[in-house]
């Protein structure tokens, strides 16, 4: 079957194919909110002109469905090369049933899968498509768990400093009370010339993170994620102010949309702010927060999806570090070739593979298989 051409002579989009799959974790993990035992990653295919191109999100399975029957009726036929008109189109399509949580990881998986498609057909990676601001991003290594115990928080956070990375985070606030010994271990392992950040996930109210606050940076912390609720803006702002020049306040995580971001910055509420390309629209939607980030003169920071985010960071100039999340660089290399190795504390994509260069393993896979189209 001979493939469609635009009215500009390239090719239009054939087919979005969708599977999901659920990688258990290799033991119990928490955080400050939170515990879980699995992560499920919904994975995209955009196929033109013979070529595919591949993204992801981790969200839930119905995220899948929302992909299928939502947004690739609006993407299929259409010019593979106008990645704009896509996110437009798929943004559009999800109005009434709500822009933020499912709607916007289903756009987010799709529109990677895009850009993939897109630099493929280039033959060219995707940072060379969005152009090169540097040939390597710096990582920090991020687990850290609240369900660890003391020796393996150190062995892990130590193993990352003992690798060449200069920054580790581990997370806090599940038991208020012990969480300034944990970080005191976590310092003795990593020794000082290691950055140690802390992520409470919104567990703390606001005074009590200020306290908090006070007795980590007695330890050397110098990045301070989520002390209160990110939707707590007046909250982040306040803690932000009370800790000064000691540590950096960071959040953004959870931003679907440039208008949530927008929010965060005009309120002061953040040092650094965060996305996650998985979450925010994809590259397109990392294209906006890297706008708003520079408008206000704000350093930006990948939240994880190594494999992605290490390609993205390399073309943003705003961006200073990604994410080496334990989870997810985890189930990378066990669903793709290609995921870029870890050198000197940061993520070098590449250049002789197109797209982000990623292959995906369907038969390693399979065995996680939960549904598939």
């Amino acid at each position: 079957m001979p493939t469609a051409i635009n009215e500009n002579g390239g090719p239009r989009v054939d087919s979005i194919r969708v599977e999901t799959y659920v990688i258990p974790t290799d033991g119990p993990e928490s955080d400050g909110t939170f515990a879980w035992d699995k992560t499920t990653a919904v994975i995209v295919e955009a196929v033109a002109g013979g070529v595919t191109g591949l993204g992801y999100t981790y969200a839930d399975r119905a995220t899948a469905v929302a992909i299928r029957e939502a947004l690739a009726p609006v993407v299929i036929g259409q010019d593979a090369f106008a990645t704009a008109a896509h996110y437009a189109r798929m943004v559009g399509r999800v109005r009434n049933v709500g822009r933020a949580g499912i709607a916007s990881m289903a756009i987010s998986a799709v529109d990677v899968a895009l850009w993939d498609l897109k630099a493929r057909l280039l033959g060219a990676p995707l940072a060379a498509v969005l152009g090169w601001a540097q040939p390597a991003i710096p990582i920090y290594g991020s687990g850290g768990f609240t369900s660890y115990g003391m020796d393996r928080l150190q062995r892990q956070l130590g193993d990352w400093a003992a690798a060449g990375l200069k920054f580790v985070k581990m997370k806090v606030g599940r038991d208020p009370a012990a969480d300034p010994e944990r970080v005191r271990a976590a310092r003795a392992a990593i020794g000082e010339r290691v950055e140690l950040f802390v992520d409470a996930n919104g567990a703390y109210a606001r005074k009590q993170a200020l306290a908090m606050a006070d007795r980590f940076a007695e330890a050397g912390v110098t990045w301070f994620e989520e002390p209160v609720s990110s939707d707590d803006l007046a909250g982040l702002r306040l803690v932000r102010d009370g800790v000064g020049g000691r540590m950096e306040v960071a959040a953004g995580e959870y931003g679907y949309d440039p208008f949530y971001f927008r929010r965060m910055l005009d309120a002061g509420a953040v040092d650094v702010l965060q996305a996650d390309g998985t979450r925010c629209g994809g590259v397109t939607g990392l294209l906006s927060a890297q706008a708003l980030a520079d408008a206000h003169g704000m350093p930006l920071s990948a939240h994880c999806a190594p494999a992605l985010h290490g390609h993205v960071g390399c073309a943003l100039t705003r961006m200073r570090h990604v994410e080496y999340f334990y989870d997810h660089q985890r189930i990378e290399a066990m669903l793709f070739d290609g995921v870029p190795a870890p050198r000197d504390g940061r993520l070098a994509p590449d250049p002789t593979r197109p797209g982000l260069g990623l292959v995906f393993k369907r038969q390693d896979a399979a065995k996680f298989a939960v549904d598939k189209s």
